[in-house]
């Protein structure tokens, strides 16, 4: 039976949901892999995206980029849990280099923790990794004191043996072995008739998502709902206020929909740049309403991506904020690629592939 360490950030919801996608489609094609996913991201997430079984083995390997929501950093946080985490990595390391031999694991699989490339080499055993940026790409990008701890996860991350890099990307230099793949991500698990019945959704009304990633915004100015009567608005905030246009997905505990399902019946998506859900988006062919985000070089590697291929409005926080959302009522922007290259939508397909090569 093959094992796969999949080694995951904690860094919101999408680096967590994007690899489960590519875990479930080799589960399915593969159904006797086995699977370890090391990440403190929910385990309910993932079974959201993992259908069959998998060993949910809670680690934090990295940080990712402190929050207070999704749009706003704290970077001293962000360095002093970086600290923390550097000043136990020779623990860290040794205590999961016998887990994987314990484990017989085949292959570890990171979404993007520099410090398992380490591991795996420490293993004796092939680490693979996918994305669209590293750690190192985000914080050099602050400069100072953030220098030196780049240039560290550079070294952690050359000693991955395969990366597959994912669009809307940045060089990722410090791999020395790059496949590009197309987008992954997760396919709608219901049909557009039956998500209307279930919450009462007029099929000739104009419906609007808004979601803002695992960490949500801190406070999403729902008062403008009000201004639009004769739309439709859908949000998984749970602590959205009670509005007659307004639905709250995942009321009832038993529902279990993801962003990627509720996009079927919805023409248009209000989000934060995010590579998961942005890329679902593109996938299914939906209209995009973006927030910029200061701060977060990644930003630009999407946003430039929502241009390129997706009919998109691209607006500030502060016109989320501030204004009266009459971004509403503007026409969306064409793709400025629309006749350019074709985007590979398949991408968890050509990792899977990739995988299986690798076991046979």
């Amino acid at each position: 039976m093959p094992t796969i360490y999949a080694a995951i950030t904690n860094h919101g919801f999408g680096h967590a949901t994007r690899t489960a996608a590519v875990l479930a489609e080799l589960q399915q094609r593969s159904p006797d892999i086995k699977l370890i996913l090391a990440t403190k991201a929910p385990q309910w997430l993932l079974e959201e995206y993992i259908e069959g079984n998998f060993v949910y083995h809670p680690r934090v390997f990295d940080v990712g980029v402190v929050q207070v929501d999704s749009l706003q950093t704290d970077m001293d946080a962000t360095y002093g849990a970086w600290q923390q985490i550097h000043d136990r990595q020779g623990e860290l390391m040794a205590a999961e280099v016998e887990f994987m031999q314990a484990h017989n694991v085949d292959l570890v699989f990171g979404d993007m923790p520099p410090m398992v490339a380490e591991m795996a080499k420490a293993a004796g055993i092939p680490c693979w990794m996918a994305g669209n940026f590293g750690w190192d790409f985000i914080y050099r990008d602050w400069g100072g004191k953030f220098i030196e701890l780049a240039d560290r996860l550079s070294a952690s991350y050359s000693h991955c043996d395969r990366l597959f890099r994912l669009p809307f990307a940045e060089p990722m230099s410090s791999f020395p072995n790059i496949q590009d793949v197309g987008l992954t991500g997760a396919k709608p698990k219901f049909t557009a008739d039956y998500l209307r019945q279930k919450f009462n959704l007029e099929a000739d009304r104009p419906t609007a998502l808004l979601t803002f990633g695992g960490l949500s915004l801190e406070a999403i100015p729902y008062h403008n709902l009000a201004k639009f009567p004769e739309w439709q608005f859908i949000t998984f905030d749970r602590h959205a206020p009670e509005l007659p246009n307004l639905t709250q997905a995942n009321r009832e505990p038993s529902d279990r929909l993801r962003p990627v399902d509720l996009m079927v019946v919805c023409d248009r998506l209000i989000t934060k740049p995010g590579y998961g859900t942005l890329a679902e988006a593109l996938r299914v062919n939906i209209p995009v309403i973006c927030l910029t985000r200061e701060g977060f070089l990644e930003a630009q590697t999407l946003i430039a991506g929502v241009r390129n291929y997706a009919h998109h409005l691209i607006i500030s926080p502060q016109e989320f904020y501030e204004s009266d959302w009459e971004f509403l009522n503007l026409p969306f922007q064409a793709p400025e690629l629309l006749n350019g290259s074709e985007l590979d939508m398949h991408g968890e397909q050509a990792i899977a592939t990739a995988v299986l090569d690798l076991f046979s």
